[in-house]
């Protein structure tokens, strides 16, 4: 989280309540998903179940009302009889009409709740990987905005649809059978090819719509970082090659696009077989029937109608809706299903006989240390940093310096566990920080960075949210004095004020809140990386002595000189080694520092920006 690393120990990151997972920390699977996300709405599903029943009600009994009305009355020459029978028909259309009415509140406690869910949930999948230090998710935006999104479309349109389409075909068969089991006995072929067909046809689009799905991940994860890095593309001349990238994955996607589309044609067959050809038999057999008395008039009518009214438009729509909303519908809650879920509880995956043990153990103090550490952001780069070896005891007040773009920032992730070495370890306390339990690591850990991160709530909630739970209002009081911030509180109007609009706050001042927050909360291990750059000189000379003063131990990424000067220690990076020591000590055996030094007072003439050359304005 933007404003400090550390996760509250009482609520660590998992996947939403509402998913349960599998043995082995997953999802079983789409369908699985799907029952998990509907579980906890049964209540309204029953009720639009049972108006959907009651909407099929003309469905079932439209066949035999015209039958009735065809033999017993106007064939029969009693019209007001015929007309009787056609009255108790509109009678059920206006119940069907009413249901429908009736049935789309209920529909709509369960569709809207379910989006927020799937949101929730691959919002945490997504968040507690990359504070575990994976590789940033770049195609989860395709799941939040697109996937997500396309999944509340689908369950409201299929659950307004295909309920009342399936009980009508059931409906249209079962009457059919009632009016004349000859006449059923013509349709029941064809419509049993026709799901047959149906079948093969479900399968080979299941394959092509997942075919869609992947490569449209894959367009957004090969497109994200090549738009966000134009400016380095330039710079590189690598115009051609990500041309080709991003050329690669728009064909793949529109081969996907256009094979599915194929598929889909399909389906009109369906349609022929299950109902038309119904219908010509039918009609073909009809007048030997009749003559032979093995079905009325009125027989023949009732049936035309089941299979015109009924039978073709309940299959044409149900065959359309499946092989596009529900092939869409299955293969995207099952990508989801796959991507949400994280390991099962908070220990990383098991790397060695000692992960178990470390997973319980405390670590002995806060003492931190790092041996032979490397890192490098791509196999054939540069390292950044590069075999760094380091002690730093509990209760030191470090201060890391070096030119902009040395790697100072890189060190805070490395330090702090949000990124993995490339070579080398760290140890907490002589744990290895990446077999430390998540949350025991971030409740010893903060890393406040320079965009400090405020959200929409009250001054409490901000303050007290690494906190643990019932931490008293005398605690948030005290943080926010030591690092300079009582006086924004309490212009803001106290801990119960409301912060409707964080980006009205100046950069300085979320940078005093973030700061209070860390001050309150139980780490004992803080790393500021530039988190006082846009407070004056004597408001960050407040904020880190007070960080100083607290117990524990503190890292200050250095913004301006002065921040070494406090500091008992500095760590100097030069690009090929670090060097440790004191203020004078760095001056007199370092050219470097002293340079750094020297452009720092330059930096203080009328115009000039304190503290450019320590920057790190951009990530290193």
């Amino acid at each position: 989280m933007p404003g400090s690393a550390v996760t509250p120990a009482s609520a660590p990151l998992t996947a939403a309540p509402v998913l349960r997972l599998g043995e082995d920390g997953q999802p079983s699977g789409g369908f699985r998903l799907l029952l998990a996300l509907l579980r906890p709405r049964r209540r309204p599903l029953a009720f639009a179940l049972t108006w959907a029943l009651v909407e099929a009600v003309p469905g079932l009994l439209s066949g035999l009302l015209i039958a009735r009305a065809v033999d017993d009355g106007f064939l029969a020459g009693r019209p007001s009889t015929g007309l009787a029978w056609l009255g108790l028909f509109a009678v059920a259309m206006l119940l069907r009409t009413a249901a429908t009415r009736l049935m789309f509140p209920h529909l709509a406690a369960v569709v809207e709740p379910l989006r927020d869910d799937l949101v929730r949930a691959v919002v945490t999948a997504t968040v507690t990987r990359a504070a575990r230090g994976d590789r940033p998710d770049t195609a989860a935006v395709s799941r939040i905005t697109g996937q997500v999104e396309t999944l509340r479309n689908l369950v409201s349109a299929l659950l307004r649809t295909t309920h009342g389409l399936g009980i009508s075909l059931i409906a249209a068969l079962a009457g059919l059978l009632v009016l004349s089991p000859l006449a059923a006995a013509i349709v029941a072929g064809p419509v049993l090819v026709a799901v047959a067909v149906c079948a093969w046809l479900m399968r080979v689009l299941l394959v092509r719509q997942r075919r869609l799905i992947l490569a449209d991940e894959t367009l957004t994860a090969e497109a994200t970082p090549i738009l966000e890095g134009t400016r380095d593309i330039a710079a590189c001349g690598a115009h051609e090659q990500a041309y080709a990238t991003v050329r690669a994955a728009v064909d793949a996607q529109a081969a996907a696009t256009h094979a599915l589309a194929r598929a889909g044609m399909s389906r009109r067959l369906i349609v022929a077989i299950g109902a038309h050809v119904p219908l010509l038999g039918l009609v073909i057999a009809a007048e030997p029937l009749t003559r032979q008395g093995h079905l009325s008039v009125g027989e023949v009518v009732g049936a035309v109608t089941y299979l015109v009214t009924g039978l073709q438009p309940a299959l044409q729509s149900m065959t359309g809706i499946l092989s596009s909303w529900g092939v869409a519908l299955a293969v995207t809650l099952r990508r989801i299903a796959e991507t949400i879920a994280v390991p099962a509880g908070d220990v990383p995956a098991a790397t060695g006989p000692t992960d178990a043990a470390y997973a319980v153990a405390v670590p002995a103090g806060c003492e931190l240390r790092a041996k032979g550490l490397g890192f490098a952001y791509a196999p054939q780069a540069t390292p950044v940093v590069h075999d760094l070896d380091l002690v730093i005891p509990e209760g030191d007040h470090l201060t890391v310096v070096g030119p902009s773009g040395i790697g100072k920032s890189t060190l805070s992730l490395l330090l702090t566990g949000l990124r993995r070495p490339t070579h080398g370890e760290i140890l907490l306390g002589g744990l290895p920080l990446e077999a430390m339990a998540e949350p025991g690591l971030r409740s010893m850990v903060a890393l406040v960075p320079q965009e400090a991160y405020v959200f929409a709530g009250t001054v409490r909630e901000n303050l007290g949210y690494l906190c643990p739970a019932g931490t008293a209002d005398a605690r948030l009081d005290e943080a926010a004095y030591r690092v300079g911030a009582r006086a924004l509180v309490e212009r803001l109007g106290g801990l119960d004020a409301e912060i409707d609009e964080p980006a009205a706050l100046s950069a300085g001042e979320r940078q005093l809140i973030a700061l209070a927050r860390t001050y309150a909360s139980p780490a004992r291990l803080v790393v500021l990386d530039e988190a006082t750059c846009h407070l004056d000189p004597a408001a960050e000379a407040r904020a880190e002595s007070a960080f100083a003063a607290r117990p524990g131990t503190l890292i200050v990424i250095a913004h301006r000189i002065s921040s070494a000067i406090r500091a008992r220690r500095i760590l100097l990076l030069d690009g090929t080694a670090a060097h440790t020591g004191t203020h004078a000590d760095l001056l007199t055996r370092s050219p470097l520092y002293a340079d750094l030094v020297g452009h720092w007072t330059n930096d203080r003439t009328p115009g000039a920006r304190p503290g450019h050359p320590l920057s790190t304005r951009r990530s290193s």
